[in-house]
């Protein structure tokens, strides 16, 4: 089978993993793991920015266009945005995704996915047709300032029916965030955030269903082999482990499975 990784970071100030070519040495771990489709993302080329410059939004995306054009079909970039700069935001989707190579929208912890300045972004995404990736987390600790919760996300579904939300993290949300999620059936959330945890997949498939699932590792932050034994070492069925790791990601931007 060939898995499809939902949610990887890439950026230039990622250490080197065995050479000065990190997001080289990133493709080539993920192929010997079946990994054969990544989503990429950089949050800053200088770090992962919180509140990013538009400036900053254009260089991190810029590098993941780069990096799509020397792993073609491999890397599949999302552009990140920001709501602190609509406007800019804005022109930063057209260029890289309506008259660019990238697939779908990064959104992080600018602001809240219930914050009404999420909109404008959620609204040219609906125009265009792809989906956008959200951060979420319930932390023990308690959230930054404008982190969002499974709860925020699930507001934005409720505001957007028509854009597929790929909520990050099911290992953050836990047991209370797929809840959250449960009644929206745009959100789809993915598997990263943490280590692997026993029945919390099985959980997810039996409240939203495998359709609603996406594998995703976030690497480099996490080890895609590691993260892959969240969805391998489950006690699922056969379709709902293809769906998982490959199905669902094709579906939702629209790949045939041998393209």
């Amino acid at each position: 089978m060939n898995i499809y990784d939902a949610h990887v970071h890439m950026a230039r100030h990622v250490a080197p993993w065995r050479s000065d070519d990190s997001p080289a040495d990133m493709v080539a771990a993920a192929r010997r793991w079946g990994i054969t489709r990544q989503t990429v993302m950089s949050l800053g080329n200088t770090g992962y920015i919180v509140y990013p410059t538009p400036q900053e939004l254009r260089e991190a995306n810029s590098h993941v266009i780069a990096l799509m054009a020397q792993f073609p079909g491999e890397v599949i970039g999302y552009c990140y945005v920001s709501p602190k700069h609509p406007n800019e935001s804005l022109e930063e989707i057209r260029r890289c995704v309506a008259e660019g190579p990238m697939k779908g929208i990064k959104l992080w912890i600018a602001a809240k996915a219930s914050d009404p300045a999420v909109d404008p972004i959620l609204r040219e995404a609906a125009r265009l047709g792809v989906p956008v990736l959200q951060h979420a987390w319930y932390k023990t600790t308690g959230n930054m300032a404008d982190e969002s919760t499974p709860a925020d996300v699930a507001d934005m579904a409720r505001r957007h029916p028509d854009v597929t939300i790929q909520m990050a993290h099911l290992n953050g949300a836990g047991e209370r965030g797929v809840q959250d999620i449960a009644p929206y059936g745009n959100i789809v959330v993915d598997t990263s955030g943490g280590e692997p945890e026993a029945g919390l997949l099985e959980y997810a498939v039996a409240e939203l269903g495998a359709e609603r699932i996406v594998f995703g590792s976030d690497a480099p932050g996490r080890d895609y082999s590691v993260q892959l034994g969240k969805v391998l070492g489950a006690d699922l069925t056969e379709e709902q482990r293809r769906l998982i790791l490959s199905g669902n990601m094709l579906r939702i931007l629209g790949i045939e499975e041998g393209d």
